[in-house]
Order: structure tokens, then sequence, then C-alpha cells
């Protein structure tokens, strides 16, 4: 045991005396401004864990959020968080993108009523007006969902409501909102001084989905830079896992403006569903939920699994 003991302060000294290393820099792209679906990367950073991969990453908040994937495509960035539903939809399009991970390894979107409103079950939405931000996906989700209980988009008005989900359905405007994120604007409703009720895709047909991903260009992935990135990712999520409320006080130390009760609440609704694993690839969940793309003309034609993921080692 001494001896142990021994050889490990002698190699700690030594670690420390040797020269140090300047750390490797990265550039992330975020989806979204800075919130608590992002947890697992500010924890890395905060607590040290991509420092002591030897990286220097820099958390870049978008100025339009459609845009990240393709400056990473266009060799303007390293990675960018992203959905698995835009990746297919991007590598259809041609755009030079791989995943190389998952931040939230299931979905976040949904349908959301108010409890105490007619929505009582999926089919009572014939008729009603369903509120939407963005067109393409969240249309077949909303459709697969109603086909679920003999219903199709015909049998609902929707109206765009842009980013005002939840402001539309509490003020009367519709009587149910998709796309809506049930880790925040449930507890938004809530806070408000009403409940809300979610319906979940997954439950309801619709095949289950990363909802947060990591991509980079399909012919960097080679980088080191990239397991190293990834490494620190899952410890940081074990970390936080572990640890929630110190990952906490470093998330509102290094953000200060959302330490409020919707992001506290918000952080313990997410953390479940981040990636434990977040670089082991699920080959059978991306090629169903491709061809659930492809049967909704949301995509051409299914292609390989890996032309367009890879595990990074």
């Amino acid at each position: 045991m001494k001896k142990t003991l021994l050889s490990a302060a002698f190699a700690a000294t030594l670690f420390a005396s040797a020269p140090v290393q300047a750390a490797e820099k990265l550039t992330v792209l975020m989806d979204w401004f800075t919130n608590p679906d992002h947890a697992p990367l500010i924890t890395a950073q905060a607590m040290g864990f991509f420092e002591a991969e030897g990286l220097d990453v820099e958390l870049i908040e978008p100025a339009d959020p459609a845009m990240p994937p393709k400056l990473v495509a266009a060799g303007q960035a390293d990675i960018a968080i992203s959905y698995q539903p835009t990746l297919h939809a991007q590598i259809e399009e041609g755009l030079p993108l791989k995943w190389i991970g998952t931040l939230v390894e299931t979905p976040l979107n949904s349908l959301i009523v108010l409890k105490d409103g007619p929505i009582k079950e999926l089919k009572d939405l014939k008729g009603k007006k369903i509120g939407f931000s963005v067109s393409g996906f969240e249309d077949a989700m909303l459709g697969q969902m109603l086909r679920s209980v003999d219903l199709s988009v015909d049998n609902v008005e929707l109206i765009n409501v842009n980013f005002a989900l939840s402001p539309s359905l509490m003020s009367g405007q519709v009587d149910a909102v998709i796309g809506a994120y049930r880790n925040f604007e449930l507890t938004q409703i809530e806070i408000e001084g009403k409940e809300g009720k979610a319906f979940y895709p997954e439950e309801n047909g619709v095949p289950i989905f990363d909802e947060l991903i990591y991509v980079v260009h399909k012919d960097k992935t080679d980088d080191p830079r990239y397991a190293k990135f990834m490494a620190a990712i899952e410890a940081a999520t074990i970390f936080l896992t572990n640890h929630p409320d110190e990952a906490w006080n470093a998330f509102i130390e290094a953000y200060p403006n959302l330490n409020d009760e919707l992001n506290k609440r918000a952080w313990a609704d997410t953390l479940p569903r981040f990636a434990k694993r977040p670089a082991a690839l699920d080959e059978g969940r991306y090629q169903r939920f491709a061809e659930f793309m492809a049967e909704n003309d949301l995509i051409s034609k299914v292609v390989p699994v890996d032309t367009y993921a890879v595990e990074i080692r």
C-alpha cells in the first residue's frame, strides 16, 4: 500500500513538473440559447472535464438556430448540436454531415393540451384547433399521432402561432399545441397558474428518436479532438447524474440569468434524458426513424446508417 501511495505521489509530482501543453481549441455551435438541455456541455466546461482532456472548448449560441449544421458542413465550425430529424433531412439535401454522439436520447417534443380543457384523449382532437411553430417534421409527427386514433390532419385545424406555443394554448386561441417541449412548456404553463397534459409521440405511433445530437463534417470524423470531446461529455454526464445539485450550482454560476424556477425545474426534468453513453450509436433507431421519414415523404430514400453516423473510438 505504501509503495502504491508513493508511486502515485511521485507520478503526480512528475506530472505537475512536466511542461504544460497548450489546450486544443474546439468550437461547438449550440442549437439554441443556453438552457438546461445543454447541461452536459456546461458541466464539462465549468467542472473542468474539457480541460482534463486537453481541450479549450468554445460554446457559441447561434444568431440563427437553423445555421449550426450548415456552418459545420461549410467547415466554419467543428461541432454542431442538432436534431435527429434534421440530420436525416440534411443528409437528403446533400450536406456533408455525420453524427458522432447523442446529447438528449429521448424525444422532448410533444403535443400539449390544458388538463381541464376539452381534450382528454387524442381522439378528442377531431374538429379542434392545433397550434404549431415549425412545419415539416412536426406535421408528420402530428399526422402519425392522429392516425393512431383513426384521425388525420384533415380532421383538425392547424394554426401557425409562431413561437407562442404556451401563450396561444393558455389564451384559448388553440385547443392544443404540437412541438412543445415536455421539459419546459409543461412547467411554464404551471408557473402561469394552469396545468398542462402532454401526449408523447413515441407512445402514439412515432418511432423513438434522439432529440439532440452532435454532428461534424463527414470528412473529419477521424479528428482526435472529437474522441476527447465525447469522453469529456460522458464524464460530465455521469457527474451531473450523480451530483445534480453541485452541477446546477456550477451552471447558474456560469449563467446567473437562468437562475429561476422554470430553469431549475427543467434541469431536474431533463436529467433522466441525457445519453449516459453519448458516443454509442443505436443503428436500429436511426434506420427505423429514416423509414418513418421516407414513409411521410420527408426524405425520398433511406440510405445506410453508416453513411451519416459513426462511433468515435
